[in-house]
């Protein structure tokens, strides 16, 4: 049946155990030939230990994207701080490709000067260099600009490091029961805030494209709504609740609509709402089940959801002013189950909720070739979404009877787990570039 996604999401968010819901990382497999990058400690005068490690975040951030492999500290040759301390033979040797040092030093006014110097080994030349002055409280969100910053210089790419992700979290309170937690972190689990928290399920979060609003669906009064929600000001709007199913809310990609799935007719189809007026427009008119729509890059077409065809797959449809423009078309034949579909920034690929031999697994189509890849290989993968940059494929899979998140690169060689110390986490949304 197609709700069986969501009913195993139901099902799951039950299973948990009390706890502090706080995200840490395992990176459980590497790239191959991944980028030599040695990140060195940077210089620090205070008579006290410095407030955060740069170099450990920013060596931390480089390894979850798959594509580099940071040089451990113990084996470092020296520890320069600038371009003119390197002995770029030294490095060579040791078979380092980009080196980093830079310095972080106090401004007694509780601000701090971060400097840093990205120099390429083999050609003994500096391909970044900055100066960034900080508060204590951003020092973190200092250094993963630094890695975006390192990471754009060597690939040519944005970097998604400093940007941030939604989840859903569900401990189990004494007798209060389940406590479901809507929750907003960095893309590497820190900084976490608490925006909502209901005893009644919480489900399907979406980022703005603004950074400061997160959709989600919400059955605080008893039944499937969906509500906007601005995280810095916690201010929080009900936009549908209508009769009957209220679910899958996307926000187009200028933020002004959201696609989302009715039953309020009596059939879940797609439907799409100008946020400001609350107008819809109807687009899809089919007694099978159509949901999950997600916007492509240029919100001129959505992919959706439907068994129409006998089975979950997933199709296209153009959109006009006035609904639908045209048939909807098919996209997915492998297997019986594809479903939960989300888009990459570039529009290049559709990654989704692929049925393998009685497992859920998450799947790419590359929609210029029509190649298609199953990329995970646990049982029970759900709910994927890209980075902004389209590196990345964050997603909800299971761990030891735990709801875990997981991300892994568009070329399934690079992978890592985000898990919560207990309880469950599921229902990742990665947020644009502009979240901060």
């Amino acid at each position: 049946m197609l709700s069986r996604i969501s009913a195993i999401l139901l099902l799951s968010l039950t299973l948990v155990s009390q706890g502090e819901a706080v995200l840490t990382i395992d990176i459980t497999e590497g790239t191959e030939g991944a980028v030599s990058i040695a990140v060195v400690p940077f210089e620090w005068s205070g008579k006290t230990a410095p407030p955060v490690s740069l170099a450990n975040i920013v060596a931390a951030d480089l390894h979850r994207s798959g594509y580099f492999s940071p040089f451990p500290e113990r084996d470092m040759v020296a520890r320069p701080h600038d371009f003119k301390q390197v002995n770029f033979g030294t490095w060579r040797a040791a078979n380092v490709d980009y080196l980093v040092a830079g310095r972080l030093q106090s401004l007694g006014d509780g601000t701090y000067q971060v400097q840093f110097q990205l120099m390429d080994v083999l050609k003994g030349t500096q391909l970044a260099g900055y100066s960034i002055r900080s508060r204590e409280s951003d020092l973190r969100r200092t250094a993963h600009q630094m890695s975006d910053i390192i990471y754009k210089a060597i690939t040519g790419k944005p970097g998604a490091f400093d940007t941030r992700i939604a989840y859903v979290t569900v401990t189990k309170k004494g007798k209060q029961g389940n406590v479901y937690q809507l929750a907003v972190a960095d893309a590497d689990g820190y900084n976490e805030q608490v925006i909502y928290e209901s005893t009644q399920p919480l489900m399907s979060p979406d980022w703005a494209p603004d950074g400061n609003h997160v959709v989600y669906v919400s059955f605080a009064r008893g039944r499937s709504e969906i509500y906007i929600q601005n995280i810095f000001t916690r201010k929080t709007e009900r936009v549908a609740d209508f009769k009957g199913l209220n679910s899958a809310p996307e926000y187009s990609p200028d933020g002004k609509r959201l696609a989302l799935t009715l039953s309020k007719d009596g059939n879940p189809e797609v439907y799409i709402m100008d946020i400001a007026s609350k107008r819809l427009q109807r687009i899809t008119r089919n007694s099978a089940i159509d949901t999950e729509p997600t916007w492509m890059p240029d919100g001129k077409s959505i992919v959706f959801t439907s068994d129409r065809g006998g089975s979950p797959q997933l199709y296209q449809v153009s959109i006009s002013n006035n609904g639908a423009s045209g048939r909807p078309r098919r996209l997915t034949y492998e297997g019986n189950y594809n479903a939960r579909p989300t888009v990459s920034p570039d529009g290049r690929n559709i990654a989704m909720v692929h049925r393998e031999q009685g497992k859920f697994r998450i799947a790419l189509l590359e929609l210029n070739t029509g190649r298609f890849r199953v990329i995970t290989d646990s049982r029970l993968d759900e709910s994927p979404s890209f980075a902004p940059n389209g590196s990345m494929i964050i997603y909800a899979t299971e761990d030891n009877y735990r709801g875990v998140l997981a991300a892994v690169s568009v070329d399934g060689r690079a992978q890592q787990k985000l898990r919560l110390k207990s309880g469950d986490v599921r229902e990742p949304s990665w947020s644009s570039f502009k979240a901060h």
